[in-house]
């Protein structure tokens, strides 16, 4: 359905109610309303890193609500779009970090590479953050994270602000490194997610652990 490793680590949430419901909810929101990522790019994230190919997770919350915006990667935006003020400070972050200027907004390459980036929301209404909160992404989502945090291959968790931090509790093997900060909103990044380092740290232990590291 998603992905070949996927669909073996995932054939049982398949067949669960609450992800059938989900499915049947979410056909009807794309038909009745504006929603964002568009209905091909919901599975992005999983279509672009197979579970077996995971180095890192980048969590996000849920999509970006902006026209053109989303496209199923936590934080991307496709060229050609107005950069979003936390991708900004990535940026920003990532420049201070390792000295990269990047200006490419498509994350598409981090995904090729390894690097999950999973929304815990995967659809929203536009223009209305959060709107599809509590329709059963999250426990899918939570399974994904669990999934992956009982694999025995050391990776990273990279996250960022209260939310993506409350879902540390269920990445089980204590071998992946867990790597926190306050959110890189304007609202937040001054207060610990500049200087942070996330990029540099995160290479450092895919060496250790005898993985090439992430061309950011």
């Amino acid at each position: 359905m998603i992905n070949k490793k996927w669909d073996e680590v995932l054939k049982d949430e398949y067949k669960k109610d609450y992800f059938r419901n989900l499915g049947i909810f979410v056909k009807k929101e794309y038909h009745d309303k504006t929603i964002y990522p568009e209905y091909k790019d919901i599975f992005n994230a999983l279509k672009l890193t197979d579970y077996d190919k995971v180095k890192v997770v980048i969590l996000g919350q849920d999509p970006y609500h902006g026209e053109k915006e989303a496209h199923g990667l936590s934080f991307s935006v496709r060229a050609g779009v107005a950069m979003p003020p936390s991708l900004r400070n990535i940026f920003q972050e990532l420049y201070g970090d390792l000295g990269i200027k990047r200006a490419n907004t498509d994350l598409t390459d981090w995904a090729i590479q390894g690097v999950l980036l999973l929304n815990s929301i995967m659809t929203v209404v536009a223009n209305t953050p959060l709107s599809h909160k509590g329709k059963g992404w999250e426990v899918f989502t939570d399974k994904i994270i669990e999934e992956l945090g009982k694999r025995e291959k050391p990776l990273v968790f990279i996250l960022w602000g209260s939310y993506a931090r409350s879902k540390k509790e269920l990445i089980q093997n204590k071998n992946h490194l867990i790597l926190e900060s306050v959110h890189p909103s304007p609202l937040s990044a001054s207060r610990g997610f500049f200087g942070s380092k996330p990029f540099s740290k995160t290479n450092q232990f895919l060496e250790k652990h005898g993985e090439k590291p992430i061309e950011w």
